[in-house]
């Protein structure tokens, strides 16, 4: 069995191996430096939790392969903890249903997951993806679930204050890395993650795919950064329902959509007429463009989402917003139509096209817009502290 280990600097030299799991992941191996261990603190980590795993603060860390958190485990990493990840879409951290994650990171300490190249670059390795089980909409009937497009691994169910834990202060950097040409990793992954789990102050770092992207689920998010990445910023799918509060996007060189948001999935392709869609509300938000010269979108809503915005600066785009859909599988503009989509409070600067109409529905932009040159943004100076930017 092919084994990692996880180094501490502890002063006793005995060996703990820990139980065999029930996927063919690793298990963790735990190697207690002292003794005839000369370098205690070269921390290795990887496999499958089958017992708590705390990361002690300030301290180094290289992810070798996939670290998983099963059910009843709980992962612990306290402030400072900086975690290398080697190369590969097959390495990341995930959160299965019912594991946990405590991450507690401070804005002047916060905790760092990115690559262990010496030269990093986007897609360096996977990222971090949390399974719960909250609702999602790509399949139906009590607590079924779907699987994750990186792993395989279960997510999705009907308990909307399902916890997985707390993310504060946690950036995640040079991740995307893809699978296939169907299954790329984001920096954050929320699968069917519910509003029990608390997520503040996260940032996704120049990574190559999407910087956070919600399949289902009802979890808040508050205090999002993301900076370059190079798909979209922030995305959300499988009926997400939950609150994004104070979110900033920056673009860079090469980029997507600061926000792309589905009403299902439509990579699955087979419940365009789910029980619910994704209807989240988003407040306080900026998007910084590379000008409006540039053929690039701010918003892009499609697939039936139904989303409500307040407080909106978006800044250097052709267009602002761009809602595609019909007026059968793919309703999204009649959720304008319903006042379950909507814009109030907004500041266009440097915007070619404020709305761009493609669903088939008849709406004009007094319908979606109000009070527009009334909005600041996310104000982000007064919060971005630790964080990095281009």
């Amino acid at each position: 069995m092919k084994t990692s280990k996880f180094l501490l600097s502890l002063l006793t030299a005995a060996t703990l191996f820990i139980g065999c799991s029930d996927d063919d992941t690793a298990d963790v191996v735990i190697n207690q430096g002292g003794g005839d261990d000369p370098n205690p603190s070269d921390n290795v980590i990887g496999g499958t939790l089958s017992q708590d795993l705390t990361l002690d603060a300030n301290e180094e860390y290289t992810l070798t392969e996939a670290l998983l958190v099963p059910s009843g485990r709980t992962l612990t990493i306290n402030p400072g903890v900086v975690v290398k990840a080697a190369s590969g879409a097959d390495v990341y951290i995930a959160v299965q249903q019912g594991g946990k994650i405590m991450a507690e990171g401070t804005s002047s300490n916060p905790i760092v997951f990115t690559s262990s190249a010496s030269t990093p670059n986007p897609g360096d390795w996977g990222g971090l993806i949390i399974l719960g089980k909250a609702p999602i909409n790509s399949v139906t009937g009590g607590d079924a679930t779907s699987t994750s497009e990186i792993g395989g691994l279960p997510y999705g169910g009907s308990i909307t204050n399902d916890n997985s834990g707390t993310l504060k202060y946690v950036r995640v950097e040079y991740s995307g890395g893809s699978a296939d040409a169907s299954s790329e990793n984001n920096g954050f992954s929320f699968y069917g993650v519910g509003n029990g789990t608390t997520i503040e102050y996260i940032q996704a770092f120049e990574g190559k795919d999407d910087g956070v992207e919600f399949f289902g689920g009802t979890v808040n998010a508050s205090y999002i950064s993301v900076v370059g990445a190079q798909d979209d910023s922030v995305d959300w799918t499988e009926g997400y329902t939950g609150t994004l509060t104070n979110v900033y996007i920056e673009h860079s060189a090469s980029h997507d959509k600061g926000i792309e948001g589905d009403g299902f999935n439509t990579d699955i392709g087979n419940n365009s007429n789910p029980v619910f869609w994704s209807a989240p509300t988003v407040n306080n938000i900026t998007i910084l463009g590379r000008g409006s010269t540039n053929d690039n979108e701010a918003i892009r809503l499609r697939a039936g989402t139904r989303a409500m915005f307040s407080n909106v600066e978006l800044i250097g785009f052709k267009e602002a917003y761009d809602l595609d859909g019909d007026s059968g599988n793919s309703p999204t503009g009649q959720g304008v139509l319903d006042n379950e989509t909507a814009v109030d409070g907004i500041l266009f600067t440097d915007i070619t096209t404020k709305l761009k109409n493609d669903t088939g529905a008849s709406f004009t932009e007094a319908d979606f817009f109000s009070n527009e040159g009334t909005a600041q943004g996310a104000n982000y100076d007064n919060w971005s502290s630790g964080w990095t930017r281009n």
